[in-house]
C-alpha cells in the first residue's frame, strides 16, 4: 500500500526524522493559509500523486511569495500529470503539500529495502540524489553503497555513519545523518514496510540533514496490525477494479492487453500471462483468485475482468488442488449464467475431480472452449480472440 509524501513526512517527524515544515492543501486558499504560517521566503509548491518523477513533469514549483503560492497552486490543482510512472493516462492532482525551502548544500539517495538473497533489511545509499536511483544503479553502480542489517541487533550506529561517510555527506553533518537513517530504520520496522526511499535527502548551509522526500510502501499482509496506516489510503489514487477485488480477496493488477486471465495461485498466474505472451497474445490483468474460490469469487472475478472495456476474451487457468475441478466448474457456469458472457471463453482445468469439472463445462448451455494444457488454452484464446475482432 502507498502513501502521498506529505503523509510520510508526517509519519517521519512523529519518529524523529527530520522533515522540512509543511502542510497539505486541497485548495488555492488553503495553501496560501498554510504558506503564511511557515517562516520562510521560499516556498515549495508539490503536488501530490502516487508516482514518482513529478518534478520532471512540472508538478514541483519554487515560489518566491504568497502570490506565488496561490498561481502555482491554481496551476497545479486538477492537472493531470503525466510521469514515467503513472503511465500516458497520467493522474489528476486533488492535494498539494505546501513546505517551506531551505538552503540545500548537496543531495543524496537513502532508502530500506528488503533483499530476497540475503533474506535481510537493506539500507542503501548513493551521492547522486535527485535522479531516479534506477538509472544511477544502471549507469554507475560503484555509486551504490549498502549496509546488511542484521535483524536480531538491527542497524548499528557504525553502520549508518560508515555509509554517511561512503555517500560523501559533509563530515560535520555525518552524526546528523547516522541518526536520521536509525530513526528511518525504526520507521521501517515498527510501521511493516516494504520500501522506505528519501530522494533526495539534502545537506543544508546550516549542517543539518533533511528528508526532502517521503516515499514509503507498506506491506499490505501486516496493515491489520497498523490500523493507523490504513486509515492513510487514498482510494482516488488507486484502480477502482483493483479495489473491488481486494473487497473479495482477489489479487488483481490491471495490464494493457486483451486477454483477461482468471487463475488460482500467483505463479500459475505468472506462468498464464508468459504463455500468452509467447503465443503473441497479451494479457489484460494479472488475477489470483487464491485456492479458497467460491461461486461468488468467481463471480466477481468475472465482473471484475470485464470492468476492462479492452478486454476482448477470456482464459481461466484453474489447477484443483485445495479447491476441487468440479466446484471451480460449476462457479464457472453460474458466473458465465450471472455476468452474460458475450466474449470467448477458455477454460483449462487440471487436477482433483478434473473429469468431473469438465463434464460439467460440457454440459452446459454456454459456449466454454476446454483446452487440456495452459499451451493449448493459450493459443486457443488467441485465436478466439483474432476471429472475433
Amino acid at each position: 500500500m502507498n502513501i502521498h509524501e506529505y503523509q510520510g513526512k508526517e509519519i517521519f517527524r512523529s519518529m524523529g526524522v527530520a522533515v522540512p515544515e509543511g502542510s497539505v492543501a486541497y485548495t488555492p486558499e488553503e495553501a496560501v493559509d498554510v504558506a503564511k504560517t511557515l517562516d520562510s521566503d521560499v516556498y515549495v509548491v508539490k503536488a501530490q500523486i502516487h508516482a514518482g518523477g513529478r518534478g520532471k513533469a512540472g508538478g514541483v514549483k519554487i515560489a518566491k511569495s504568497i502570490d506565488e503560492v496561490r498561481e502555482y497552486a491554481k496551476e497545479l490543482l486538477g492537472k493531470v500529470l503525466v510521469t514515467h510512472q503513472t503511465g500516458p493516462e497520467g493522474k489528476e492532482v486533488k492535494r498539494l503539500l505546501i513546505e517551506e525551502g531551505c538552503d540545500i548544500q548537496n543531495e543524496f539517495y537513502i532508502g530500506f529495502v528488503i533483499d530476497r538473497a540475503t533474506d535481510r533489511v537493506v539500507l542503501m545509499g548513493s551521492e547522486e540524489g535527485g535522479t531516479e536511483i534506477e538509472e544511477v544503479a544502471e549507469k554507475t553502480p560503484e555509486k551504490i553503497f549498502k549496509e546488511v542489517i542484521d535483524p536480531v541487533v538491527g542497524l548499528m550506529p557504525y553502520q549508518a555513519k560508515r555509509l554517511a561517510f561512503n555517500i560523501n555527506i559533509p563530515k560535520e553533518s555525518v552524526n546528523k545523518a547516522a541518526k536520521l537513517m536509525l530513526s528511518l530504520y525504526n520507521v521501517f520496522t515498527e510501521k511493516d514496510c516494504a520500501i522506505v526511499e528519501i530522494n533526495p535527502l539534502v545537506s543544508t548551509g546550516s549542517g543539518d540533514v533533511l528528508a526532502l522526500d517521503a516515499k514509503i510502501n507498506f506491506d499490505e499482509n501486516a496493515l491489520f496490525r497498523n490500523k493507523d496506516i490504513v486509515e492513510l489510503r487514498d482510494l482516488d489514487e488507486e484502480d477502482p477494479k483493483e479495489i473491488e477485488a481486494s473487497k473479495y480477496d482477489l489479487s488483481y493488477v490491471a495490464l494493457d492487453g486483451n486477454i483477461g486471465c482468471m487463475v488460482n495461485g500467483a505463479g500459475l498466474a505468472m506462468a498464464t500471462m508468459d504463455t500468452i505472451n509467447h503465443f503473441g497474445g497479451k494479457p489484460a490483468n494479472f488475477l489470483d483468485v487464491g485456492g479458497g474460490a467460491t461461486t461468488e469469487k468467481v463471480t466477481e472475478a468475472f465482473k471484475i475482468i470485464l470492468g476492462d472495456e479492452g478486454v476482448r476474451g477470456i482464459f481461466v487457468n484453474i489447477f484443483g488442488g485445495i479447491m476441487k475441478c468440479d466446484v471451480i466448474a460449476e462457479g464457472v457456469v453460474e458466473a458465465v449464467k450471472n455476468v452474460g458472457l458475450d466474449i470467448p471463453l477458455v477454460v483449462r482445468l487440471e487436477g482433483t475431480n478434473v473429469e468431473r469439472g469438465k463434464e460439467i463445462l460440457d454440459g452446459s448451455d454456454f459456449d466454454i472452449i476446454p483446452a487440456s494444457t495452459m499451451a493449448e488454452g493459450a493459443q486457443k484464446i488467441i485465436e478466439a480472440v483474432n476471429q472475433n475482432k
